[in-house]
Formats: C-alpha cells, structure tokens, sequence
C-alpha cells in the first residue's frame, strides 16, 4: 500500500485517519507527496462528492513507479496525448478539470441533429483542441480507472461500480460552463421490485436539465449525456430504438437516418459486440426529452469491451487481453480518444515487467507502409521496452515475463 506525507507526516493509505488528514491540509500551501519514489511525487488534494481525495498534478503520472496506483504511461503512447492541456485542463489550485467539447449539448429549433456519418472523421475527427463523444467516453473510462487490470479485479466488475467510478470521475470536471456530472444520465442496477422508485428518480434527473426547454416551441433544446451498456437495437413503430439493459422502461428513440449511419460508422463495434462471447457493447450519445416523455437520441458513438470491462478494438486486441488476463499480469489498456484508425497507439503496457513497463504494440493484418513507420517512431522515441506482434503473419509472441513484483513505498 502506497504511503503518503501529508502534512509532514507518512501515512498509508489504508489508514483510518487519511481521509482526515488530507481534510486537515486540504486549504494549505503545501501539496502532499506520493513516496512511491524518493524524495516523492507531488500530488494535490480534490474534493469530490465531499470526500477529499488525492489525485495526480497534471503530467506527471509517468514519474510515479509503475506499482503505484497513481503510475500512468506517456500520454504519447494512447490518444490522451493529442488532447491533454488543449481539450482537457487540469487546475489543481481550482481543484477543476475544463473539457473542450467537439459535440453540442443543445439543439437550435429546425436545425437537424448531427449525426454518425459515413467516415470516420464525422464523429470522430482527430482535433485535439476539442474532445469527441468517444474521446471524451475514453476519457471518463480512463479517469474512472476502467483500462487497468490487475489479477485482483476478476469478477469485481459490474455495472453498479461502473456506474459509480465514471459519475465519481465527472464530478470535478467542467465542460461548456457546467459541471459535467450534472449533465450525465446513467442508468442505476435495475430491480423489478424497485421499478417505480427507479424511475422516480430518472424522471427528476433527466427532467431537471431538459424540462426547461420543452414548455417553447421556439426554445434551443438542452440536451444530456446518456452513458449505458445496450441490450439491443431493434426496430420501431417510426424507427428504431435503443434497450439498454438497467433501463428496461424507457427506450431510446432513434430515427431511420441516423440508425443507417450508425450501423455504416460503428460496424466494426457492433460486429465485434455480437462475435465475442462476454462483451459489452457502450452507448455514449446526446440526447432530448420531447413532449412524450420518451428520449430521442441526437448523436452517438460506440465502444465494445471485453467481459472485463476492457476497451478493445479489434480481434486481435482481445486476445492479447484474454492472454494478459489468465496471465494473471497487471497492465493498462491504452485508449484511442479523438485518434483515427490509421493512427497506432500501444495497445496496452504492462506494468509488471522487471525492468519497468513494457509497451505493447498490434501490427494488424494489411497495415499500410506508413502505420508500420509510426510505431517503429513510437518504439523509437519512447523510454518503456516494446513488444510488437505482426498479426496475420504469425502467432502471437511470448509474452515479456512478469519480473520481482514492483513493490510499492510502505
């Protein structure tokens, strides 16, 4: 368990009073400090939900030691590089995050929705000066701690925990002059007995931020955030609708066009979703309350995970997690965010190697020249050792042997 001086003073994590002492030092000057390394990584204090928390100063997760809890790769080696300080600004003396969006959150009388068009680009351009509907899907998944493993997560996640971490993770974070959790629907765990409660709740939510649009009908519609794992996408009477699961009462809409583009743009997840045994098909889309009280949805990305709850992007990606999971190693699952496609990124880093964390790459089968000539830069210009598998060429490789257990300051 990592140890912490906070206030001068060392204190675990795990102990009773650290709550109270990051409470007792929490409007001071002087910052506590991760002794994961010597002489400690500065860290800053947030308060979140009325609890007060430490949290990384803003790049400097690298510093920690890989055991850490507060370790992060290079951001240069996943998307996060391309929009962190430009679309996400971390203000640790404000104890505020500032999200620049590339998607509205209101709808202007007569002008038709976005929606998922037919390339890539339309929903998920690379503009690191604004965050994407995945990008910033992405970007909650990764805060909310949802890209690492370690063998003592099996079986630990379920929707209620995933519900819990990314409201937890949107609490501190701003995005167009709002705070960003109250912006945020997720569905709650759903239990029959509980059904009209559960939806008492929804009800006073959702219409909180949409009913005040809904009384004019000239007035700019205010859209919210809808995040759940879908169940199914089916036809309707006028079009088709969404079923999430947890939400079995309130389906939402989707009109002929924009189902179209949905299924042209996120074939990839959708066929991934429906051939993995296991995985989780996520939702992360706008969307308003009309008069019938049923919520239409305005625009949308998708993104397939593994049974853990693990982001993957292609066959190939999910077994090497399968391979890392009964593996039993301990790693971080390296997110695209506003990246293209044509773009690599590591796919994961495994940060139980002995000699410091391994990043690891996936060459995909028909990969042009120039996909091949940006990872060789990657493995160039990165410090972390590289493993590289030419999928479609050949098995997977070895793996990088797990080393010493890397030991945390205690």
């Amino acid at each position: 368990m990592t140890v912490y001086l906070v206030g001068g003073k060392a204190i675990r994590s795990d102990h009773t009073d650290f709550e109270a002492a990051l409470a007792a030092v929490y409007r001071g000057k002087d910052r506590p400090r991760c002794l994961c390394r010597q002489p400690g990584v500065e860290m800053y204090i947030a308060r979140v939900q009325g609890k007060h928390i430490l949290k990384r100063m803003p790049n400097t997760g690298s510093d920690h030691n890989p055991g850490c809890d507060s370790y992060e790769p290079p951001a240069e080696l996943s998307g996060l590089g391309e929009v962190m300080g430009a679309a996400i600004h971390e203000d640790p003396d404000q104890n505020v995050t500032a999200l620049k969006l590339d998607f509205s959150l209101s709808k202007q009388p007569g002008r038709a929705a976005p929606t998922p068009g037919t390339g890539e680009s339309d929903s998920v351009r690379t503009d690191g000066a604004k965050l994407t509907l995945r990008g910033t899907l992405h970007y909650l998944w990764e805060q909310a701690g949802f890209n690492r493993w370690a063998p003592a997560m099996s079986g630990k996640r379920s929707w209620g925990v995933i519900r819990k971490y990314i409201l937890q993770a949107a609490a501190d974070k701003t995005a167009k002059g709002a705070g960003l959790s109250d912006l945020i629907f997720i569905p709650e765990p759903f239990y029959p007995e509980r059904q009209a409660e559960i939806a008492q709740r929804r009800i006073a939510r959702v219409m909180k931020v949409t009913a005040a649009s809904n009384g004019a009908a000239k007035a700019t519609q205010k859209l919210m955030i809808v995040i759940g794992e879908v169940k199914e996408i089916a036809p309707s009477r006028y079009g088709h609708k969404v079923v999430f699961k947890h939400l079995p009462d309130w389906h939402f809409m989707l009109n002929e066009d924009l189902h179209k583009r949905l299924q042209k743009r996120f074939s990839t997840e959708l066929n991934l979703w429906d051939a993995v045994d296991g995985s989780h098909l996520v939702l992360f889309g706008t969307f308003g309350v009309g008069g019938t009280g049923f919520p239409n949805l305005q625009e949308l990305a998708l993104m397939t995970t593994a049974e853990s709850w693990l982001p993957f992007e292609s066959l190939y990606e999910q077994m090497l997690l399968d391979a890392l999971i009964n593996g039993r190693r301990r790693f971080m699952k390296g997110l695209r965010y506003n990246l293209t496609s044509s773009r690599p990124l590591a796919s994961a880093v495994l940060t139980d190697t002995q000699h410091g964390p391994t990043a690891l790459y996936i060459i995909p089968p028909g990969a042009s020249e120039d996909f091949t000539g940006a990872i060789d830069q990657l493995v160039a210009e990165s410090k972390l050792t590289s493993w590289i598998w030419s999928a479609g060429t050949g098995e997977m490789p070895a793996l990088p042997p797990a080393g010493t257990k890397l030991a945390h300051a205690s």
